[in-house]
């Protein structure tokens, strides 16, 4: 299970989803441009003391990073009708979650191979960023089995 954010914008969003990430081994790729610094020593300097505990993936572009992703791309979108609570998520997939501002683009949204959702409140828009992707990497992890598997306590 790999996560992947599509042009994050909110520094405090992914320092959260990177602690997310580390919590529960899931590796993730980072795809740029991003709407803040992401180098190595600004995520130092930032004190998120959780970045060193993930495996992170930088990409200057979507291109890029589907030319060093394998397996099935999963995005996450409110344009989806299908739930990610019954959505059959394998160990293989990557979650791909958009920006916050803009989520993504019609050719990420094309380029993915499956759309979930995550089920909410008759009239409610989204939900912030960093909770969605908990949500999203908890249903997932559940979902495929892997929370079985003895590696998590």
């Amino acid at each position: 299970m790999q996560l992947a954010l599509y042009e994050p914008d909110i520094p405090q969003n992914t320092a959260a989803i990177l602690r997310t990430a580390a919590c529960f081994s899931v590796p993730t790729h980072i795809v740029g441009p991003t709407g803040f610094d992401l180098s190595p020593r600004a995520v130092r300097r930032a004190g998120l003391d959780y970045a060193g505990a993930v495996i992170l993936h930088r990409h200057g572009s979507w291109h890029e990073f589907v030319s060093a992703c394998g397996g099935r791309l999963v995005l996450f979108t409110t344009k989806s009708a299908h739930p990610a609570h019954h959505f059959a998520f394998r160990p293989d997939d990557t979650l791909v979650f958009g920006s916050e501002s803009a989520g993504v683009p019609d050719f990420v949204h094309d380029a993915c191979h499956e759309r979930v959702r995550i089920a909410m409140a008759p009239g409610m828009r989204s939900l912030n960023l960093a909770v969605a992707v908990g949500i999203g990497v908890s249903a997932a992890l559940t979902r495929s089995g892997m929370l079985d598997t003895g590696h998590y306590s």
